[in-house]
């Protein structure tokens, strides 16, 4: 799990998480299945509506189903796609469910095939439509497998019903027109635009800036960014003190979508809020604003944070 994970507060789901208790939810009162050997959908069937599931029954099959409910009309979902969904999970044997994001009335970013989700859901999602409604049953080896997770038994064949809300493609780099970065009291950042993370040079004679700093780098056209937009980053962190990288979606390979009503790094937020989608920006977060005189891992308390962040897309 990357570190910036911790600074949000999102869905215990799937790879990064634990699956918390479903507690107040209604279950099927018995077994049942569709006519093609899917646990039946006994209520709420209609996309958008938080559905309940019945049992599987029999041996649960030992490879990756997909059913299409309802077809979407929207655009059909490839790899490197972020994508929106809500979600009711459950174990094939079960008819309590282990989560979903209907009662938190937050639906769940992620890119698909970039690993962020189990392997069912990347497999099983792409080629899908937006605006369908799919359930999938999972079996142990693209779930949680032999360890399992939380309350997901060991080697649980899983059934997710799944809403596709929304989907974006997501450029590879910041794009737009180069800013002067003149201040040699502040960090420079590369400009590459080929994927790439841009390098990033502190002052090593200079002490840090007290207060946040929030700089475009290059500055797209695009759509400016607001506190409940959820934005699809590309970012490289490193501490002011000695330049070392602490975090980076570079090396992870994956880019992060931020919900940035959710995240509790003020200066992180601070600085992302009114900037444009495809730009990139310089961060300097001071420690009232980051972590303040609390360590975190391998970042020292009281520590000044840099951030060059890549606003690729938003949700």
């Amino acid at each position: 799990m990357r570190r910036l994970a911790g600074l949000l507060v999102v869905p215990l789901l799937l790879l990064t998480a634990a699956c918390g208790d479903e507690k107040g939810s209604a279950s099927a009162s018995a077994s049942a299945v569709s006519e093609d050997g899917f646990p039946a959908i006994t209520a709420g069937a209609k996309f958008g509506e938080k559905p309940t599931l019945s049992k599987g029954t029999g041996k649960p099959p030992k490879e990756l189903k997909t059913r299409v409910v309802s077809q979407g009309d929207g655009a059909t979902l490839k790899n490197g796609d972020a994508i929106q969904v809500n979600y009711l999970g459950q174990s094939w044997d079960s008819d309590k469910p282990f989560d979903n994001s209907f009662d938190r009335k937050q639906p769940f970013d992620l890119t698909l095939g970039a690993g962020m989700v189990i392997q069912g859901w990347d497999k099983g999602l792409v080629g899908q439509k937006v605006g369908s409604r799919v359930e999938l049953v999972i079996p142990p080896d693209l779930g949680y497998g032999a360890q399992g997770q939380g309350d997901i038994k060991p080697n649980a064949t899983l059934v997710f019903v799944v809403d596709i809300l929304k989907s974006t493609q997501i450029p590879t780099s910041a794009k737009g027109t180069a800013v002067a970065q003149d201040n040699i009291d502040l960090p420079k950042v590369g400009t590459n635009t080929d994927g790439k993370a841009p390098k990033v040079t502190i002052p090593t004679k200079t002490d840090p800036p007290k207060k946040l700093v929030s700089n475009y780098i290059l500055e797209s056209k695009g759509d400016v960014v607001k506190d409940t937009d959820s934005v699809i980053v590309n970012y490289v962190g490193l501490l002011w003190k000695d330049g070392k990288t602490f975090d980076s979606t570079y090396t992870a390979g994956k880019t992060q979508t931020f919900p940035l009503a959710q995240v509790t790094l003020k200066g992180l937020k601070n600085g992302l809020v009114g900037k444009k989608i495809g730009s990139r920006v310089l961060l300097v977060i001071p420690p009232d604003q980051g972590f303040g005189d609390k360590a975190q891992q391998t970042i020292p308390a009281k520590s000044t944070l840099v951030f060059a962040v890549d606003i690729l897309a938003k949700m």
